[in-house]
């Protein structure tokens, strides 16, 4: 008998090592354990703008690129919210939803099943996280057309579905987002850790989608969130006041009494031929800058204004390029996070190429015959 305690006692210091690194494991949610216990909705998110549509070597500095890192990268840097816009491809007699920037012939990032078998091969290595996906319905699809690609990508078994439409009230916090103040519907969103829990680590916003009865974990984004404007081109274009949906534009007051989380926009666009619109990466130095006080179009000074604005930090900040700032930088404060965990570090350097203003002429080029030949097909 005393044998076998002794030997039990020679094996605990292993057995503890176990027990500490599964607690080590379940304690930081999206790279930090502060976040564990705070709601879905009382939390900033950074958002990787067209997350698939990139802008690197591969696709010779393409101007139409809105990233410098595929989705991949962007999720284990700390992005937990991806935007794409679904297109539908003519290559085909059918078709196929792709995730295509504008128009599948512009630039074509490939089937939007592909792409979400990506985000859900990081979410199996990373159990610990919860992501948010919104995708910009350019293709009008259904939800089951939508479900359809989900189910293909092997996703969709991880998806949230709210308990009620109720999910869709924001807590009422002041300051920033780390307030631990919320109102009582706040309830409605759970933990970041009962998601985990649950296995329902993938949150759907679609825009638009007015009937989600065949997929209801494809949720319409503006009965959950709004936005504020978003085609700026000049770093003094940048407002707080919410822009979409269309029922509570330039009424910031009523989209919060709605319950509404803000989504902050906070990227420039620059004209190029044919009043042709690109990301703009030549400042996106100061763009994505997390200095609070870096002045006008400043990441970190417009995230303050917004918090000051809406009583609250917004839910989610968009922007293009976000490796560059670093973007990080500013969500790490509005959620009061100092210690991330878990992340992998990326370069904050802009990149270019001497390549990249031929493809960008050639984009163009491409993009304007192409809306040339729907010019004449209409007529």
């Amino acid at each position: 008998m005393l044998s076998r305690a002794l030997g039990a006692l020679l094996f605990l210091p292993a057995a503890l090592r176990v027990v500490c690194a599964q607690s080590t494991s379940t304690t930081a949610c999206n790279n930090s354990p502060s976040l564990c216990s705070r709601a879905y909705n009382n939390i900033t998110y950074l958002g990787a703008h067209d997350s698939p549509f990139l802008r690197d070597a591969a696709d010779d500095y393409d101007v139409s690129g809105n990233q410098y890192y595929n989705s991949t990268v962007q999720l284990s840097a700390g992005v937990r919210l991806l935007s794409a816009q679904v297109q539908m491809t003519n290559s085909t007699s059918s078709g196929q939803l792709h995730v295509c920037h504008t128009s599948c012939d512009l630039l074509d990032a490939g089937k939007l099943s592909d792409w979400l078998g990506e985000v859900n091969s990081w979410l199996v290595a990373n159990p610990n996280e919860v992501v948010t996906v919104l995708l910009v319905n350019g293709a009008d699809a259904s939800a089951q057309d939508l479900a359809t690609e989900y189910e293909e990508a092997g996703i969709s078994t991880i998806a949230y579905t709210p308990t009620s439409t109720a999910a869709s009230s924001a807590s009422t916090t002041s300051g920033y987002a780390g307030s631990t103040s919320a109102s009582a519907t706040s309830s409605d969103w759970p933990t970041l850790q009962s998601m985990i829990n649950n296995g329902t680590r993938l949150v759907n916003f679609v825009a638009d989608l007015s009937d989600n009865t065949a997929a209801p974990y494809l949720l319409n984004e503006f009965s959950y969130i709004f936005e504020n404007s978003y085609e700026n081109t000049a770093p003094t274009d940048y407002s707080c006041v919410a822009n979409r949906p269309s029922s509570v534009a330039n009424n910031t007051e009523q989209a919060l009494s709605e319950g509404l989380m803000p989504l902050m926009n906070h990227f420039l666009y620059e004209q190029e031929a044919f009043d042709i619109q690109a990301p703009n990466d030549t400042y996106i130095t100061t763009t994505n800058s997390p200095n609070p006080s870096g002045g006008v179009g400043n990441l970190g000074t417009s995230a303050d204004e917004c918090t000051s604005s809406y009583g609250k930090a917004p839910n989610f900040i968009l922007v293009d390029f976000f490796n560059v700032g670093p973007a990080i930088q500013t969500i790490d404060r509005l959620n009061g996070v100092s210690n991330a965990v878990g992340r992998t570090n990326v370069s904050t350097s802009v990149m270019s190429a001497t390549s990249g203003a031929g493809a960008a002429c050639i984009r163009v080029t491409m993009l304007c015959l192409t809306l040339l030949a729907a010019m004449l097909v209409v007529v």
